[in-house]
């Protein structure tokens, strides 16, 4: 199964747009808020999460805060219609963002922001992985060299 995107925005409009532009490129997941937005993560293996910083009851930067101990992992990017410093600031501090984009987007270059951003979320999981299989290979080295003094 191809890693999941996750794009959490209170205007309805801009999910079916979100889901019209990338449906064919990525696997996509949409939520209309960030309590929707965190069931999908609980039940889907999600990649990149793209939030809008302006929601009603929880910013973008408030959702990517409060996911981060969970799901460190995922690539953050914060998407707004305005653009506010403290909010870049907040985006960078607090969410650990990839990318502070503004709306409206353009297709082709979200794609690219996507892709660069799974590409990384991939090769994280990789070396994850790769590292534990050499803990438990060093591990298996240590018992042998102990049983052979």
């Amino acid at each position: 199964m191809p890693v999941g995107v996750l794009y959490v925005d209170d205007e309805i409009n801009n999910l079916n747009s979100f889901k019209a532009a990338f449906r064919r490129d990525f696997n996509i997941y949409t939520a209309s808020s960030a309590a929707e937005g965190r069931k999908v993560l609980d039940s889907h293996e999600v990649g990149v999460i793209i939030t809008d910083q302006r929601m009603p009851v929880t910013t973008g930067i408030e959702f990517l805060e409060s996911i981060l101990n969970v799901y460190p992992d995922t690539i953050r990017i914060l998407l707004t219609g305005f653009s506010d410093i403290n909010a870049v600031i907040d985006a960078i501090n607090r969410g650990q963002v990839y990318r502070y984009l503004v709306k409206p987007w353009q297709n082709d270059e979200l794609r690219i922001h996507i892709q660069n951003a799974i590409e990384i979320y991939t090769l994280r999981k990789e070396n994850k992985e790769l590292t534990y299989k050499l803990q438990i290979a060093n591990m298996e080295l240590e018992t042998l060299a102990k049983a052979f003094k």
